[in-house]
């Protein structure tokens, strides 16, 4: 039979562990802004209710937000602009957001109609010229939009953590693909294109105080015709082209993952 004093000793510490405030977890409220790489096109799997927007259960947002378990609010949408962040997705950025990525500047600087230019035969398309209007595009117009958007995120949710998200290079050297015409140079060209709007992106990035990730070094050898390839080439439906596929997703989730936490 069991001491009084022993009996006394057990209820007292019952009532410690009972009377001892728990720890409360915060809840992780995430917001997903953005275009095509980040809503998840190239993936060929979207979500009924997103229509145009072609948002994937695939993409990296989503998958991100799984691990962490976090409430996903995922506005990105297929051709975004700057403006069009501003305009349709910034209204779910409020100051209960307390993880936010952000994805854009590619449809800015014109990407999808460069390589249109560019995948034409040398003599049908003005590749140089495409090229040397996203640069100026790039150079001169993109910074002071992201740096008016990215205050506006700030403003929206100041204490939120904001993680930027840059564009890999598309190529890897190699055109494998029947029906289109790309030259070494213009391959060349197009990624150092790539490495400039990434650089444009990082510094708007770093002036607001916000993460930035870069996927050009994860990316390399994995580009179109890479082995495995990460991004699509010349696809059907041609909206799928030059987008991250499946595993491409995967592995921007992969990065993007550790800023998350």
């Amino acid at each position: 039979m069991k001491s009084i004093a022993s009996l006394l000793s057990a209820a007292a510490l019952g009532a410690v562990v009972l009377l001892s405030p728990t720890v409360a977890h915060a809840a992780v409220n995430y917001v997903a802004l953005g275009d095509s790489y980040a809503s998840g096109v190239g993936t060929r799997t979207y979500i009924a209710d997103s229509g145009s927007c072609q948002r994937s259960v695939k993409a990296y947002p989503y998958l991100d937000a799984a691990r962490l378990g976090a409430n996903l609010t995922f506005v990105a949408c297929s051709g975004a602009r700057v403006a069009d962040v501003t305009a349709n997705q910034l209204s779910a950025v409020t100051s209960a957001a307390n993880r936010i990525t952000v994805q854009v500047g590619g449809n800015d600087a014109g990407f999808s109609s460069v390589i249109t230019e560019c995948a034409k035969p040398a003599w049908l398309g003005d590749c140089t010229t495409a090229i040397n209007n996203a640069t100026a595009t790039i150079n001169n117009t993109i910074p002071g939009r992201l740096n008016g958007l990215y205050a506006s995120i700030k403003s929206r949710a100041s204490s939120a953590h904001v993680i930027v998200v840059g564009y890999p290079r598309l190529f890897n050297g190699t055109d494998c693909n029947a029906g289109t015409f790309f030259s070494p140079d213009e391959m060349t060209r197009l990624n150092e294109t790539a490495n400039l709007l990434n650089s444009k992106i990082a510094a708007a990035a770093s002036a607001a105080g916000f993460a930035f990730v870069n996927p050009t070094s994860a990316f390399i050898g994995h580009s179109v015709c890479g082995n495995p390839e990460w991004i699509n080439g010349l696809s059907n439906p041609v909206s799928e082209s030059y987008h991250p596929n499946v595993t491409g997703q995967a592995q921007y989730a992969n990065l993007v993952a550790p800023s998350l936490k």
